[in-house]
């Protein structure tokens, strides 16, 4: 008796919380394919849109602008996706999610510390596109380095000079560019 009872437990249970699991799983990547497609066909009307009139110098750079920003909000959107999904099957599983969420609090704060520099240059990598300070293509002088900009991201600029060297500056640390490819907009 007591085994055919064990066995209607673990039914119900496997029929309970795996499932729901499962469900959560399944609905989280559609979600993720969802948010994904909506971002990156929002942000490719961006990079065709005709902001500035006139002459059409800057579409390559706009281009190039909608694509780091259409990769950060991708990256940003899975991360939040699956964060909360976590937790979900966290909570199907029957873990207690109090301690998690207070200690998640203070490992914030220790990562936030020690993240820093990460996080400044982010910042400035946004900024940076925001303004338009220069783009791939560009002939600049950055820090101690004069050349041309290979590829521009939200933490790392590269330029490779004349020499064929290859530089890696991060963008929290370029505190002053001089860019000898942009024209005067005035």
């Amino acid at each position: 008796m007591n085994l055919n009872l064990d066995l209607k437990e673990v039914a119900n249970w496997f029929l309970g919380a795996p499932i729901r699991v499962l469900v959560i799983l399944i609905l989280s990547l559609i979600l993720q394919k969802v948010a994904s497609r909506a971002i990156t066909r929002a942000l490719s009307k961006v990079a065709e849109a005709d902001f500035i009139p006139g002459e059409k110098t800057h579409v390559t750079r706009q281009r190039e602008r909608a694509r780091t920003a259409a990769s950060v909000l991708n990256s940003s959107s899975k991360a939040l996706i699956g964060l909360i999904a976590g937790a979900m099957i966290l909570g199907e599983l029957g873990v207690d999610l109090g301690p998690l969420v207070a200690s998640a609090g203070v490992v914030g704060f220790a990562v936030g510390l020690g993240a820093q520099t990460i996080v400044r240059d982010v910042f400035s990598g946004i900024i940076m596109l925001i303004e338009d300070q220069y783009g791939v293509g560009d002939t600049v002088e950055v820090l101690e380095v004069k050349g041309v900009v290979e590829t521009v991201g939200l933490r790392i600029t590269t330029v490779r000079d004349r020499q064929g060297t290859l530089w890696y500056l991060r963008n929290g640390e370029i505190l002053k560019v001089g860019n000898k490819s942009q024209k005067s907009r005035g």
